[in-house]
């Protein structure tokens, strides 16, 4: 009888914890389950189109006025492309690599458009890490209106919590290029910064603990952290959160055809890459780009940073600096590079979303995908050689 009521009391004491654990992190333990469940491969394709209804998000409204592309037949896109020998028909390969849609704009005509999984052009795609480009263009006109003095700031001028710590001193344009030497693993740490971030602990105390393991501008280590740091600069400069910014300063004035959205993570924008946007506005982004910053006889975002977001010669920032298979493509600031001749820019995100422009040829191509393969040997570099092909039969 004793051992009974003990194992009561017990039961009871656990059931109790068991509710106060979920009162106060029930909410957060059901959005991570649903995260985790979203991710799984089977799900992808259905998550990468319905990340709102999915996740908490922030909307970024559009303007009154939407730039209209002219629309022909989508081409056929019937040839091939080559990569370490191989030859791999463009259809294929699109299978292949479970392309969600694709649109390809050459000189502001749509050339091709589809969709593969039951999108349409007002679907929203899952940026990923696409996402960091347009916090890149955020931080380019905080520094235009003087919100942001300069990219050779160090990040603790902006962010208190970086007081009196190693990264203090990482100068802004450090994180812009992830050459910042933060002592953070992308594949290691990042599960445990995300858990501790969904918890409830602010991001930045949590990244102010890893510390550094080289000195500002050594290597190229591609952390997404830096861009979580990047849009905290943002903010605190601003006063303003990313999505509010965005709105206002970006997403509305290149007359975006649809609302976007941006996933929060313990109520915060996911500055590493949060972002649903249509496939035309992706390229209504990337276009602003390819323009220099203009839209509409308007400087959006300045010539110079434009510039500067593309220059990769300095030797972490070039294409296979330190002999690293991650680092075989260029980057800037937050945009990667391939190597070659024609100018061209590119927007990654995980499980195979692209954004690709080629100023040569002024081609614009979107891609966005759900492949749980997109850790092969080569895939960046074979997607350069499919983007390459596509442009050429445009």
């Amino acid at each position: 009888m004793k051992k009974t009521r003990l194992f009561c009391r017990v039961l009871i004491g656990f059931c109790v914890v068991l509710g106060v654990i979920w009162i106060g992190f029930g909410k957060k333990i059901k959005i991570l389950y649903t995260s985790l469940n979203s991710f799984k491969d089977e799900n992808l394709a259905h998550t990468f189109q319905n990340t709102p209804q999915i996740q908490p998000t922030k909307t970024i409204h559009r303007g009154e006025n939407t730039f209209q592309f002219l629309k022909e037949d989508s081409a056929a896109l019937e040839g091939s492309f080559c990569f370490e020998g191989v030859s791999y028909p463009l259809k294929t390969f699109m299978e292949d690599t479970r392309t969600l849609a694709m649109v390809a704009v050459k000189d502001d005509v749509i050339r091709y458009e589809n969709y593969f999984s039951g999108g349409n052009e007002a679907t929203v795609f899952s940026s990923n890490s696409m996402g960091k480009s347009f916090v890149s263009a955020l931080m380019g006109i905080a520094v235009s209106e003087g919100y942001v003095d300069s990219v050779e700031d160090p990040v603790g001028k902006y962010i208190p919590e970086f007081a009196g710590t190693k990264l203090e001193n990482i100068p802004i344009r450090a994180c812009l290029m992830m050459a910042s030497g933060i002592n953070f693993d992308e594949d290691r740490d990042m599960s445990g910064f995300s858990m501790r971030t969904l918890m409830g602990t602010p991001a930045m105390k949590v990244i102010a603990k890893y510390g550094t393991q080289e000195e500002p501008y050594t290597y190229r280590r591609y952390l997404s952290i830096n861009t979580e740091i990047l849009g905290q600069v943002i903010v605190n400069a601003t006063g303003r959160s990313l999505a509010e910014y965005m709105e206002e300063k970006l997403w509305k004035r290149i007359d975006a055809a649809h609302d976007a959205f941006w996933t929060l993570s313990n109520g915060t924008e996911l500055a590493m890459g949060g972002l649903s946007v249509s496939m035309r506005d992706y390229v209504r982004f990337a276009r602003l780009y390819l323009h220099e910053g203009a839209y509409n006889g308007e400087q959006i975002l300045d010539r110079e940073w434009v510039r500067a977001s593309m220059d990769v010669s300095e030797e972490f920032a070039k294409p296979g600096a330190n002999n690293d298979a991650y680092n075989a493509i260029g980057y800037g600031y937050q945009w990667w590079i391939p190597e070659g001749n024609q100018g061209e820019f590119m927007a990654i995100g995980v499980y195979g979303q692209w954004i690709y422009v080629n100023p040569s040829k002024q081609v614009i191509i979107v891609k966005t995908s759900a492949d749980p393969d997109f850790m092969e040997p080569g895939y960046e570099l074979k997607h350069v050689e499919f983007f390459r092909a596509v442009a050429e039969a445009l």
